[in-house]
């Protein structure tokens, strides 16, 4: 791309806006998804050629959980399945496990880097592990249907970081509205375009939240979705 003389870079994921950061410090790169903090100086001073938009918000880990227990009451522990492989999970495993510490519940972590270590990872939950967490990134999304089947064979609600998680079969979703975000990202786009330089343009945190639940994966695994639920969720799949 830089060879091709492009004049803005879109970099989605971390992974992404790193190698385009280590790649060039002068054609303007935008982040569309991520952890900012681990690519710019700052979210209101970006500095350099990078800006965008934050996809990543470690702090709902603990409102996750709140959500998991509201529709499975009986939940002490979760495995969560992530992948050590991508930047961006760091924050949020030091997240979950503060989240999870603070309830009392038991946490195993399973490092997920292939659809194989996602087999292995469901073979190996035990009974200390009663509920699943599933990070956002590319390999889980790319498996996202094996790890809805793979939770509902085991009878294991989970909760996932991307609403196609639950269009593919999983149990609930909470977290920032990427459609949202990436309809912002033309803004940022157009401001460049028109002159702006990217350490001058703030990174923008997610400011919509979505609650998608999956009314079907509730009944296969004998869960009602109390009305609390049904009322804050923007969306009931059945």
């Amino acid at each position: 791309m830089i060879a091709l003389n492009v004049d803005l870079i879109v970099a989605r994921g971390t992974p992404a806006a790193l190698a385009a950061k280590k790649a060039t410090s002068t054609i303007p790169v935008v982040m569309a998804v991520g952890e900012p903090l681990l690519v710019v100086d700052s979210l209101s001073r970006p500095g350099g050629n990078i800006t965008g938009l934050s996809g990543v918000q470690p702090e709902l880990e603990t409102k996750r959980m709140e959500l998991l227990k509201e529709l499975a009451p009986t939940t002490s522990g979760i495995a969560a399945l992530l992948n050590m492989g991508n930047p961006v999970t760091a924050p949020q495993l030091k997240a979950l496990e503060a989240a999870t510490k603070a309830k009392g519940w038991r946490f195993r972590l399973f490092d997920v880097r292939s659809r194989e270590d996602i087999e292995r990872a469901f073979d190996g939950l035990d009974k200390a592990s009663d509920a699943v967490v599933v990070g956002l990134e590319g390999v889980t999304q790319a498996n996202r249907k094996t790890i809805a089947e793979l939770a509902a064979k085991h009878r294991l609600p989970a909760i996932y970081g991307g609403r196609e998680f639950v269009e593919a079969g999983g149990l609930i979703f909470y977290g920032p509205s990427f459609t949202d975000i990436y309809g912002r990202f033309a803004t940022y786009a157009d401001k460049i375009f028109k002159g702006a330089k990217p350490a001058d343009l703030p990174v923008e945190q997610p400011t919509k939240l979505e609650l998608v639940i999956n009314g079907g994966a509730a009944r296969a695994l004998g869960l009602e979705i109390p009305p609390s639920l049904r009322l804050l969720a923007d969306e009931v799949i059945e």
